[in-house]
């Protein structure tokens, strides 16, 4: 007994000494990390010529015989219409000795001149250095830029973004407002934000970031890049503690693209999809709302394949899909021309498909497959599941714009009190499918109500048609 007391006390002496050695690693000073990853982030100036009237205007109206003598009193004078030059101010950060640096494409978009100014310190260039941009992506609001140093620049390295954790510290570095380089820290506050675009996914941090630091890189406590800052949430403009920083691992992939083709190369699978919500999963026979629900199947890879509007997409080339957003993310990582395979949920059970993936920044948008029918449309109107519905008559596709090869009923009017006016349907809609078959007449509609609700299903699948473009629809069934 004696001796397990002793060797608990040994024990928790030890564990005591280890948390004292721990404590007193931690560093007391973020300057030993600024100091050692500061050489490499820069300052971007970019200067626009543009076209302007610096003078009145307006003297004499147009046409007059006094025009073109008022226009040389002008031009004698330097008021005429003369180019103007116009500065902007940016950040970025070297990636490699040769000179690539990384900026946000807002930064340099549009910019005749760009010029790089380096942090001062030992081995840095002196002076500002042109810069040569080598490819941008809009879309994830990226640009790769050349400069030509003297001698081999100091430069930092991407870390793994997916790696950061609510709540790490992570340091900000730029020339915010132009005032020259600037540190500020903090800690990430959310991850996976999106804001607008289809590949985003943005690190939310507290570190301040205001303009001038777009282009930025934000370091972990490691000194790797985990984030391009890129956009802040604020009501005056300056920093309130959102800012958004791109994910450092999308960042690489559009970097290697930019870095070996001088533009990016996205998979393109060909479909238009969305969210698979509880009421879609329960009407499809889904047994979760999971995977992307394919609207429309135009001319390209997945037709080929096999891919039909209906099919719920649950996994690509080995991996579950989750959602729109989680596909279109995947799809894009994919390489152009690889045949992957692509397990849909059809009609109550899973099939698999190959498909040999098109380039996305070459795909052609061409309108939706045209659809045909066996019967003729009849010419009553009836009501079912909220809607007024009728034939879709040649006057009708005159005034909703709708195409001679769209087959379907009209949507004549949506009772507001229905489940129908909550889900977004309107008068003019189309309904091209119900239980995922095409309708053409009221009894085709009826009957796909009849056969849902023998088959036990508690709401029935609708495509509806707006504009041309489809969605999909699940409806309550009457008791």
């Amino acid at each position: 007994m004696t001796m397990r007391l002793i060797w608990l006390a040994v024990l928790s002496m030890a564990v005591l000494l280890m948390q004292a050695v721990s404590a007193m690693a931690r560093p007391e000073s973020l300057a030993p990390l600024a100091e050692r990853v500061s050489p490499a982030v820069v300052n971007i100036t970019t200067t626009t010529v543009v076209e302007g009237r610096t003078g009145p205007q307006g003297i004499v109206p147009e046409g007059s015989p006094f025009e073109d003598f008022f226009r040389e009193f002008q031009d004698r004078n330097g008021n005429g219409s003369r180019p103007r030059r116009s500065s902007a101010l940016g950040s970025g950060f070297v990636i490699s000795e040769d000179g690539y640096i990384v900026t946000n494409n807002h930064v340099i978009e549009g910019a005749d001149e760009i010029e790089i100014e380096f942090y001062p310190g030992e081995g840095q260039p002196r002076d500002l250095l042109p810069a040569e941009v080598i490819g941008t992506d809009p879309n994830t609001d990226i640009a790769l830029l050349k400069v030509k140093a003297p001698a081999p620049l100091k430069f930092v390295k991407f870390g793994d973004s997916d790696t950061a954790r609510v709540g790490d510290w992570v340091v900000a570095m730029g020339n915010p407002l132009g005032q020259g380089f600037s540190l500020s820290a903090g800690i990430v506050s959310a991850r996976n934000r999106e804001l607008s675009g289809s590949y985003d996914d943005y690190i939310q941090t507290d570190a301040a970031i205001n303009r001038g630091n777009s282009g930025g890189p934000l370091f972990n406590m490691d000194g790797d890049v985990v984030g391009v800052n890129t956009a802040i949430l604020s009501p005056n403009g300056g920093s309130i503690g959102i800012g958004f920083s791109m994910a450092s691992n999308v960042v690489v992939k559009v970097v290697d693209q930019l870095k070996e083709f001088g533009e990016t190369r996205r998979g393109w699978l060909g479909v238009k999809i969305q969210d698979v919500d509880a009421d879609l999963a329960e009407a499809i026979g889904l047994d979760k709302a999971r995977g992307a629900l394919v609207t429309d199947v135009p001319d390209g890879p997945a037709k080929d394949a096999g891919v039909l509007a209906g099919d719920v997409i649950v996994s690509f080339d080995g991996v579950d899909v989750r959602d729109t957003r989680g596909l279109v993310r995947q799809v894009g990582n994919a390489e152009v021309g690889k045949t992957v395979r692509v397990v849909v949920y059809r009609e109550g059970k899973t099939e698999t498909l190959r498909v040999t993936l098109g380039r996305r920044e070459d795909a052609e948008r061409g309108p939706a497959a045209p659809q045909t029918g066996d019967g003729q449309p009849d010419s009553s109107e009836k009501e079912l599941l909220g809607l007024s519905v009728g034939a879709l008559t040649e006057q009708m596709r005159s005034e909703l714009n709708v195409g001679e090869e769209v087959e379907g009923l009209a949507i004549l009017s949506v009772d507001e009190t229905s489940e129908a006016w909550e889900k977004g349907l309107r008068a003019g809609d189309v309904i091209t499918e119900a239980g995922q078959q095409k309708v053409i007449s009221i009894s085709d509609l009826e009957a796909r109500v009849e056969e849902a609700k023998e088959a036990g299903r508690k709401s029935l699948l609708l495509l509806v048609r707006r504009g041309g473009e489809p969605r999909f629809v699940a409806l309550n069934l009457p008791e």
